[in-house]
């Protein structure tokens, strides 16, 4: 049986958006559409009262869940389910067999909703598998347009970093656009280095007013056994100048998922995002994914 995509809800309107969002890539991947309702552990001496309303809160989230999953995808099979326990941990667990995990997220300065803010944080610092965080008002995953050749069209973008590429992160990216069949756009920010310290092609580069072409042409060689893996991907290429979280940043401005990596360590019991993740997790306006990898 192949593995469900989970989409973590809890009654708000992000994680219906996450939910809806989840329906569509469930029914482009030909996945069923687990969503899932984490209760907090019931005390040892709850009343039975008390344990009976927090059931029906539950119950009451699913199914709002499910009628407007419905509503926007009435294709997609699905089904309720609820689990017990701390909610970053039940959905950590819930993510090992998962296709896909996805998760509402709330934009800047906002705080609403038991899968916001630090346990969503949480959830994507833990996992070591694709996790996909949604905000209510992000524009990503509109429907393909008929404008023209690319009218109503909104990129798959892909933040690599040339000098450390990982197959896990450039893998996702591809097949991400090609399910969707939208343009994958890969971008690489580079930073000059200091003048005492040599290139990413040498000491005799430091300087040279042609490094976004070098670092261009280190970005097609990476990409170019992809491209052969995937014809039917258009693909486009750009390097920029400047901090990488700044440049994915506008890039999402028009996207319609950005994929970015994140690099698992040695140590579980230090979590992180890491400092470019962390910033477009916090500020992007579409969808993001965030895939693990060593």
């Amino acid at each position: 049986m192949l593995a469900p995509v989970v989409a973590g809800v809890d009654g708000s309107v992000e994680s219906l958006a996450a939910a809806v969002w989840a329906a569509r890539e469930a029914t482009r991947r030909g996945r069923e559409l687990r969503l899932l309702h984490v209760r907090a552990r019931s005390p040892r001496h709850e009343e039975p009262i008390v344990g009976a309303a927090r059931r029906t809160l539950a119950q009451r989230a699913l199914r709002q869940a499910e009628e407007g999953v419905r509503a926007a995808c009435p294709g997609v099979r699905l089904y309720g389910d609820q689990v017990e326990g701390p909610a970053a941990e039940a959905l950590v667990k819930a993510g090992e067999d998962a296709d896909l995990l996805v998760l509402g997220s709330s934009g800047p300065g906002r705080i609403t909703g038991l899968l916001m803010g630090s346990v969503a944080l949480g959830v994507v610092a833990r996992s070591t598998h694709p996790v996909v965080l949604v905000r209510a008002d992000a524009e990503g995953d509109g429907d393909v347009g008929t404008g023209g050749p690319r009218a109503g069209r909104r990129d798959v973008v892909l933040g690599l970093d040339v000098v450390e590429p990982c197959d896990e992160v450039i893998r996702f990216a591809f097949e991400s656009a090609r399910l969707c069949r939208e343009r994958l756009r890969v971008l690489h920010a580079w930073r000059a280095p200091d003048p005492l310290t040599p290139g990413a092609g040498g000491a005799g580069l430091v300087g040279d007013p042609g490094r976004a072409e070098e670092w261009l042409s280190f970005l097609s060689a990476v990409l170019r056994v992809w491209r052969d893996k995937y014809p039917d991907v258009e693909v486009a290429e750009t390097v920029v100048r400047g901090k990488p979280s700044a440049a994915l940043l506008r890039a999402a401005s028009t996207a319609q998922l950005l994929v970015v990596g994140r690099r698992l360590t040695d140590r579980p019991r230090a979590p992180r995002t890491g400092p470019v993740t962390h910033a477009v997790l916090q500020r992007a306006g579409c969808p993001v994914a965030v895939v693990p990898h060593f």
